[in-house]
């Protein structure tokens, strides 16, 4: 197989683990410089696949691949290329759905645990030389009987479930795909308002789509219960972060995770950036070294796959079988 590959964009060291399984297929790959659309339409032009992380695959981009027969993302979530313009050009998209359950649910309770424990606060006071200063009069919850609201029950909102029932938790869940009244071994689904009047503690894991957009702004915090803790390990634009800002500020929420902010990177003069009761991390939480080394194997292989004229393991745009360049 004489064919290219462009990778737009990573976040790991090397990409030694992908190129060995493309080069075993006699696949070339060409790393572009920077992820601008202008530096990727000129790099994709005689392409057959395109691998991408954070980079925004346009409309511009796939137009400009005339051979590309695939776009594989590095990841879950695929808001950053543009699915009808793939479909429509004959482009199988892909992605890895499952590579990092236990990363982003590690980092998801993980914040919970730490904002509501106070951590970062208690660590930065004693560091400051007040021992003895510290007020215990803030929220915080005791873990066990704590009531956890999950929005969003696919993989890793099943897995985030798992584990904090060895907490003692008791957990909610709002999907639009499970009805109300539902139970799913121990998990109870409930309405969207019956989970943020309920929860202590409440955790995202839904895409971002324009029905998701600003899923939590000012009504949906007011309705929250004084003293509940917030997390987004999902996408930035779930959260309307001004909104978000207020309510933190007037000591309604307790505390937010965040994993994603947008923009990224997000506006210094942000007032979530000089809130104690916020931890804000880079898009880490899918990040050990061994889910990065498997979603990297994993996407090349996708791309190795369709190339060899296979169905993907992960296909998203399932309109375009029947009309793919790679002939599936």
């Amino acid at each position: 197989m004489n064919s290219k590959v462009l990778i737009t964009d990573y976040v790991w060291p090397s990409t030694d683990p992908e190129r060995e399984v493309l080069e075993a297929a006699g696949i070339e790959l060409v790393v572009a410089p920077d992820d601008s659309e202008a530096t990727l339409v000129a790099l994709a032009i005689d392409v057959d696949a395109i691998m991408f992380c954070f980079a925004q695959v346009t409309g511009q981009v796939l137009e400009s691949a005339t051979n590309c027969k695939i776009a594989a993302r590095y990841g879950i979530g695929v808001d950053n290329v543009d699915i009808p313009k793939a479909t429509e050009l004959g482009i199988v998209v892909t992605n890895v759905p499952d590579y990092c359950m236990d990363e982003v649910t590690d980092h998801a309770l993980g914040m919970i645990l730490a904002l509501n424990r106070r951590l970062g606060p208690h660590t930065r006071s004693v560091l400051s030389g007040g021992w003895d200063s510290v007020v215990l009069n803030q929220p915080m919850h005791r873990t066990r009987g704590a009531t956890l609201g999950i929005v969003g029950f696919g993989r890793i909102g099943r897995s985030l479930a798992n584990k904090a029932v060895g907490f003692g938790m008791n957990i909610l869940t709002y999907d639009p795909l499970i009805k109300p009244g539902v139970q799913l071994d121990g998990v109870s689904a409930v309405s969207f308002d019956d989970l943020l009047r309920e929860s202590d503690f409440i955790s995202l894991h839904v895409p971002l789509i324009p029905s998701t957009e600003n899923l939590i702004s000012t009504p949906q915090l007011a309705k929250m219960k004084p003293g509940s803790i917030l997390i987004n390990c999902a996408r930035g634009g779930l959260i309307d972060e001004d909104a978000l800002a207020a309510s933190l500020q007037s000591g309604h929420i307790a505390g937010a995770g965040l994993d994603v902010v947008e923009p990224t990177p997000p506006d210094p003069s942000s007032a979530l950036m000089t809130q104690e009761n916020v931890i804000i991390t880079p898009h880490t939480a899918f990040f050990s070294q061994a889910s990065t080394l498997e979603l990297e194997r994993r996407t090349a292989a996708e791309v190795v796959r369709v190339l060899n004229g296979e169905i993907p393991e992960n296909l998203i745009n399932l309109d375009v079988l029947g009309t793919a360049r790679s002939g599936i």
